[in-house]
């Protein structure tokens, strides 16, 4: 496919994207889940992504959408990383280790994208094309070596100031194209999607928020949204499927509130979502970019 066609023809699109990791490795649990005790935990992450796969199928216009994947639990379940190929979805890297990378040395970050990266290509026999950093912790150094390593675009700016991890890019060089940018021929950056009203950036794509928010005033977003951009990047996790998770107890009352507040209605209100935009299309983050034969 050409890397000059654009969508702006075809219908708008809907790239859901999935961040593959469970629930004892989201950053809000790290300081009471040490990296040491990761092999201790029984994993549902398999389970859980194996729930969104099978909602997915169940619609008949067979939506795609992109899974970004930690290298650890690629290693840890070779087929299920297969499993999201087979079906017709992107694999795409989420790092190896969940570490943040705009925290890594250059040295350390550089071994993590490849390594992520090449573990990902084994197991799929497949190119991997995308990255998006745990956290959506990226700046202009981590961005540049995301590209320096292979990859064709990046996924993990979100404008919303209001999260202390979050990270920024400058973007004010870079060739705006459809809902992203070209930052050179051949690499691109797919903002999480956001509302942006008068000079106020509202935070929408997906996580919290869309577990959050009534799905009234979520769908009223993404409207807005597609008023001037011809996507929308929604983005969750396998764990915020999982209503009967472990509970972290000891973790403080905000950081529990944003990690399972209405877990029990993520998968109806992904379902509604989808049924509600079925004339959309929903594609996966390469295809969007025409990066894929």
């Amino acid at each position: 496919m050409d890397l000059n066609t654009t969508a702006s023809a075809e219908k708008p699109s809907i790239l859901l994207t999935f961040d593959v990791e469970d629930w004892f490795q989201v950053e809000n649990f790290k300081s009471y889940i040490p990296f040491s005790a990761w092999d201790t935990f029984d994993l549902r992450v398999e389970t859980n992504t194996l729930k969104i796969l099978d909602l997915l199928d169940a619609f008949s216009f067979k939506p795609k959408a992109t899974f970004f994947v930690l290298g650890w639990i690629a290693q840890k379940c070779p087929d299920l990383i297969r499993q999201i190929h087979e079906r017709g979805h992107e694999v795409a890297s989420h790092g190896f280790n969940h570490h943040l990378p705009d925290s890594l040395d250059p040295a350390d970050l550089a071994a993590d994208l490849t390594q992520s990266r090449q573990t990902l290509e084994t197991l799929i026999n497949d190119t991997v094309y995308g990255f998006r950093a745990p956290s959506f912790a990226v700046d202009d150094t981590v961005l540049t070596a995301i590209a320096r390593a292979g990859y064709r675009y990046d996924s993990s700016f979100n404008s919303f100031a209001g999260h202390g991890r979050y990270g920024t890019i400058d973007l004010s060089g870079a060739q705006k194209h459809l809902a992203g940018y070209r930052i050179n021929p051949r690499f691109y950056e797919l903002p999480v999607s956001n509302l942006t009203v008068k000079d106020t950036v509202i935070p929408l794509g997906g996580g919290g928020y869309f577990r959050l928010l009534p799905f009234a005033a979520f769908k009223l977003g993404m409207d807005q949204v597609f008023n001037t951009q011809d996507a929308f990047v929604f983005y969750a996790h396998p764990w915020e499927f999982d209503p009967g998770q472990p509970r972290m107890n000891q973790a403080s009352r905000g950081f529990k509130f944003r990690h399972y507040v209405n877990l029990h209605r993520t998968e109806k209100k992904l379902t509604r979502l989808i049924n509600t935009f079925s004339r959309h299309r929903f594609i996966t983050c390469a295809d969007y970019f025409g990066l894929t034969p």
